[in-house]
């Protein structure tokens, strides 16, 4: 990524897709030009908290809803340390933004990072086209980068694809840290960074829980060094065929029969480690306000989603593994993709959406519940 920041409203830029259409309007934040691959996210709210989510790396983001930045940017709602989003595309963003908490405006904090972006371009167009061909690599080139459209589509070809890339230790925590309890300590956390969002150890705080987040590298002994009542497997990016390390380490986590409860990418990771395969969806589920009917309950739950593979497990029965019975659990009601997995013979379950919903929905915060309910069950059946 090149960048400069100079007169970036009035700078023409263009989107470029690799097989061809090119969408063309105004420098929004960084000028200069960024690779990766094109993705749509439906929510309506939550682009602070959407565009420092780690599991957007390497991704460029368009936001279907129409008008962007009407809130700008606070010191409290990032979800890491950085913007991670490759580029940002918006159609409408606000002159002028308007919220008591706000401290810039999200122009300004794009241009800040270095985050290359566009604007006055059709997203519903956009959007459409993505559905229907598919998220594909795209560009977005403003200033001196600009081209020729032929030799910018060339230089999108020229990017890797996001099948097969390994990204989640990119992102993850290189130090372990730990996240205290709120009021009296119930449990201790064995948190796997893959590209947490920094909401989601809050989440589990909340509940009596000390999270000792650890890197994605970490070794079943830093594991079970921490003396884990549970360990949590996070979200995160990339293509989960590539994460046999977090794979191999579930399977250790498994094999002792510790209480076990993953997300997103975490989802995928046990699907992995139970013996199903995972696939790329064509253009995955972003936003939140994805429908999921928790099969346990019946209950039907509007989710906040960041993928792009996801389990390739049967929906119609339970199926034998070698850690006992696995059954899906969640089902997206839009396309049947598989949302949850749960074993059972032993302690363990995975979403792969987000229950720690900043900025919402709160629908599915009762995960983080059902983590605590097994972990007492289990410590109570140590007891007896």
């Amino acid at each position: 990524m090149t960048t400069s920041t100079r007169g970036a409203a009035r700078t023409p830029a263009v989107l470029v897709l690799e097989d061809g259409r090119t969408f063309r309007g105004r420098a929004y934040g960084a000028v200069g030009e960024t690779f990766g691959e094109a993705v749509f996210s439906t929510g309506m709210t939550g682009y602070q908290e959407t565009l420092t989510d780690p599991s957007y790396d390497r991704q460029i983001v368009v936001a279907t809803a129409p008008q962007i930045g009407n809130t700008g940017w606070n010191d409290e709602d990032d979800e890491s340390g950085r913007i991670w989003v490759s580029g940002y595309v918006v159609r409408d963003p606000a002159r002028v933004p308007s919220n008591w908490r706000s401290r810039r405006s999200l122009d300004d904090e794009l241009t800040a990072q270095g985050v290359v972006g566009i604007s006055g371009i059709d997203t519903r167009a956009l959007t459409r086209h993505l559905r229907e061909r598919g998220s594909m690599r795209a560009g977005i080139f403003s200033g001196e980068a600009l081209a020729p459209d032929a030799e910018l589509v060339e230089r999108v070809k020229a990017q890797p694809h996001m099948k097969g890339a390994s990204l989640y230790e990119e992102v993850a925590t290189k130090e372990a840290y730990v996240v205290p309890a709120v009021g009296e300590k119930k449990f201790t956390v064995a948190a796997i960074d893959l590209g947490i969002k920094g909401m989601t150890p809050q989440r589990m705080a909340e509940r009596g829980i000390e999270v000792h987040v650890l890197p994605a590298t970490a070794t079943a002994e830093d594991v079970y060094a921490v003396q884990p009542d549970g360990v949590f497997f996070s979200n995160g990016p990339g293509d989960p065929a590539t994460a046999d390390g977090p794979v191999a380490l579930m399977t250790a986590v498994l094999e002792r029969k510790t209480p076990l409860f993953g997300i997103c990418f975490g989802n995928q990771i046990l699907g992995r480690a139970l013996g199903f395969g995972t696939y790329k969806l064509k253009y995955g589920h972003r936003g939140i306000n994805q429908p999921v009917q928790d099969r346990t309950t019946g209950k039907v739950e509007v989710t906040a989603h960041n993928h792009g593979f996801a389990v390739d497990a049967p929906l119609d029965k339970v199926s034998d593994t070698k850690f006992g019975r696995a059954e899906v659990s969640h089902v997206c009601l839009n396309d049947d993709v598989v949302e949850g997995l749960q074993l059972l013979d032993q302690p363990a379950f995975s979403v792969q959406y987000h229950p720690e919903a900043a900025a919402g929905p709160h629908d599915a915060a009762y995960l983080f519940d059902r983590f605590t309910s097994l972990m007492s069950t289990v410590r109570e059946g140590q007891r007896a």
